[in-house]
């Protein structure tokens, strides 16, 4: 898995401009932005933390540093399935913490250039809209591109940076 991520660093310029690691979760497929993702890791053993959002599942051990997970099925208000062998965790590094978001499965990381990316409904259609920062189109599929910016609120990132301590 680990390979999406060394194949998308070796472009010919440094720049990860327009580039996107897409991701499964039913039938949709979403995009992060690839200066978000840290690496790719199997589903592993998490530990429980109670009194958590249902969403947070815990945290696992990657190498001695402490990441809190959240399933993204569940964030999104979607139903959860049995995790599978293809299953896993994109460990993400934002502003001021890191999270390991669970997957359906990683798909590939794409090019996507920015006339092909429109931006979300600007009325409000659900609960997923405040975290799609566009709607980007390469080939034939639809992609939905992820803000990490504001995927999570102000009170989950305490929390989230909490349970590290």
């Amino acid at each position: 898995m680990s390979g999406l991520l060394k194949e998308a660093n070796q472009g010919e310029d440094d720049t990860q401009q327009g580039r996107y690691l897409t991701f499964n979760l039913e039938k949709e497929v979403f995009g992060i932005e690839i200066n978000f993702v840290t690496e790719i890791v199997g589903l592993q053993k998490i530990s429980n933390i109670p009194e958590m959002p249902d969403y947070v599942k815990g945290v696992i051990n990657l190498r001695g540093r402490i990441i809190p997970v959240v399933d993204m099925r569940l964030k999104f208000k979607k139903n959860l399935l049995v995790y599978t062998d293809r299953t896993c965790i994109v460990v993400i590094d934002m502003q001021s913490f890191t999270v390991g978001l669970i997957v359906d499965n990683v798909d590939e990381v794409v090019a996507i250039p920015n006339e092909s990316i429109v931006p979300p409904p600007s009325y409000k259609t659900g609960f997923q809209n405040r975290y799609i920062k566009g709607i980007g189109k390469s080939e034939e599929c639809i992609r939905l591109l992820l803000d990490c910016e504001r995927l999570f609120a102000n009170e989950e990132i305490q929390t989230l940076n909490q349970i590290k301590e």
